[in-house]
């Protein structure tokens, strides 16, 4: 079970989180998490670039350091990337010390003080410790690429019908999200830029003075 986006009333619940840029005009943030992949992330890069959008790479670290030179390429292209962990580690199920230890092997991989924590999950007290060095971003957005269950259109449909300035959207660099991604993807930033929409990374600096 996940929702396509949180009610605004229940984001003031998980406290100094990044839930959506404040942005009043039409800009959009593309996200995209677990990767770096072979074959994936390059074929996302080559369909950035012919729409002339930036996005945000949340990576897990042992893909990073797999694959440096797909790092290279991300930040050479004007995109940002972000820490999702070491091993992609589910902050509900993993303990708190072992939790931030992945966290920060993943950061000389990262060097950026974005964070976010896979499947959305974080305990309060992963969340007080990490936000004293990232910003922790969650999504206003999500795609559900990674579900299997879902076609292509769905996924499309996903996003297109909840665009709004400042909207961080989520989609996967990801085998798994393949075969959605594949058609979602260039019909999402077709449709959003027909509908007057620019792509912006997020600051890899971080964002400060945060309100749900």
């Amino acid at each position: 079970m996940y929702l396509k986006r949180v009610p605004e009333l229940a984001k003031p619940l998980f406290g100094d989180l990044l839930w959506r840029m404040p942005d009043d005009e039409r800009v959009l943030y593309l996200t995209f998490d677990d990767g770096p992949t072979p074959g994936v992330t390059p074929w996302v890069l080559d369909v950035l670039k012919q729409h002339e959008a930036q996005a945000t790479f949340f990576c897990v670290g042992r893909h990073a350091a797999e694959q440096p030179e797909l790092m290279d390429r991300i930040r050479r292209e004007g995109h940002s990337v972000g820490n999702h962990t070491w091993q992609h580690s589910d902050g509900w199920r993993t303990p708190n010390a072992a939790y931030l230890r992945d966290v920060l092997r993943c950061q000389p991989h990262t060097a950026s003080r974005l964070f976010r924590p896979p499947y959305g999950h974080l305990t309060r007290s992963q969340g007080d410790a990490l936000r004293k060095r990232f910003t922790i971003v969650m999504w206003d957005i999500l795609s559900a690429d990674f579900d299997t269950t879902i076609s292509a259109e769905q996924c499309e449909r996903n996003v297109t019908e909840r665009l709004r300035p400042g909207a961080i959207i989520v989609f996967h660099d990801s085998v798994k999200a393949w075969p959605r991604l594949e058609q979602a993807l260039p019909t999402t930033l077709a449709y959003a830029r027909q509908s007057g929409y620019r792509f912006k990374p997020l600051p890899a600096e971080g964002v400060v003075g945060l309100k749900a």
